[in-house]
């Protein structure tokens, strides 16, 4: 099997040899190559042809963000960004994730990390998925935010679907959405979709670190008709409201009197993430008063597959599961659809739409 070419580009001769230490003992990959900065880096992703690119955002000459979007209108790559944990660092890499970096892993201190042994496996594990990723649909989501202004769907003439005893449902809905990597972006296809007359709260995992799904959240909500805000203890959730789980902590709903709030804990993770989508969709699938619909997009691995599971065991729900065609990584779908308990496959274009026809 050919080995997974990697670039490696980082300003710091002791972190680009780090990084390379790390690759390299994986007999799955091979270092061909290293740049200091973004403008060596547009060259050595034309002249080496790479399969993947560590990128650092923080970088003299041109940084990773103006790098990345050069590298992706010249020479389409996967791109694993490395970025700082701060405030800046987390909005530069949230930046990046819709200019088409295809994942990032985050220093754990600083631009000089002498502990990124702490993230080797995580590294490893991100490159070898950004590997797999389906180049063509970054691409295309990228030429799509370029050329195109969102349009607001109209949900009024959408029939409601007869395949499912679902719509016989009167009463209270919840939409659960998860994701991992691709999934900022297929979340922004999906909830600027939602209008904020939407008759049902909007629960979201996407596999983040703490500090990251805040800027997340507020760069949805400047773009969306419903709300965006990360979860917090003891939220009441209301229709028209997005809750997305903080990184770090686990997003699970409890009865506070006759409402539904959010529960956060720090509870081990699941599958090695925390939060989790199979624990959001666990806790979901206790709420006999409330009909579903789940919803998995792009991601690696299974997570969310065996929440699924309990969730129809459990109650009425509709689960609706990314294509293959537009996932970044088709991982979590496939696994979803593999149960066969998926009602829908749908592009990520047409999940919004889909929602709202059973809302």
């Amino acid at each position: 099997m050919s080995k997974i070419k990697v670039l490696i580009v980082d300003d710091s001769a002791f972190m680009r040899k780090l990084i390379q230490d790390f690759l390299t003992e994986d007999p799955r990959m091979t270092v061909v190559g290293s740049a200091r900065n973004g403008e060596d880096a547009i060259k050595k992703v034309i002249e080496l042809e790479p399969d993947v690119v560590t990128l650092d955002v923080e970088m003299p000459i041109l940084n990773g963000i103006e790098a990345l979007k050069r590298i992706m209108s010249e020479k389409p790559t996967p791109v694993v960004m490395l970025s700082s944990t701060t405030k800046q660092g987390a909005e530069n890499t949230i930046l990046a994730i819709q200019y088409g970096a295809t994942d990032f892993i985050t220093k754990p201190s600083g631009a000089i990390s002498l502990d990124l042994h702490k993230v080797k496996e995580e590294l490893v594990e991100k490159v070898v998925s950004a590997s797999k990723a389906n180049i063509k649909q970054l691409v295309k989501l990228n030429s799509q935010e370029k050329n195109t202004v969102k349009k607001r769907m109209d949900y009024s003439k959408i029939e409601p679907s007869k395949k499912n005893q679902f719509n016989a449902l009167s009463g209270k809905k919840l939409v659960c959405i998860g994701t991992s990597t691709g999934g900022p972006r297929a979340l922004q296809q999906v909830i600027t979709k939602l209008p904020k007359t939407i008759d049902a709260p909007v629960l979201v995992v996407q596999h983040m670190p703490a500090g990251f799904t805040k800027s997340l959240a507020v760069r949805l909500d400047s773009l969306s008709e419903v709300h965006v805000k990360e979860a917090e203890e003891g939220d009441i959730i209301q229709k028209g409201t997005v809750y997305i789980a903080p990184g770090g902590l686990h997003l699970k709903l409890k009865w506070v009197g006759a409402n539904l709030a959010i529960q956060l804990d720090q509870s081990p993770p699941r599958n090695g993430h925390r939060p989790a989508v199979d624990v959001m969709f666990e806790s979901c699938s206790e709420l006999s008063a409330y009909a579903k619909i789940s919803v998995i997009m792009t991601g690696m691995g299974s997570d969310g597959t065996k929440g699924l599971i309990k969730l129809k065991e459990l109650g009425n729900v509709v689960a609706i599961a990314e294509s293959e065609e537009t996932s970044i990584v088709f991982g979590m779908p496939k696994a979803a659809i593999a149960t066969k308990l998926v009602d829908e496959v749908k592009n990520v274009d047409n999940i919004a739409e889909t929602i709202m026809k059973y809302v």
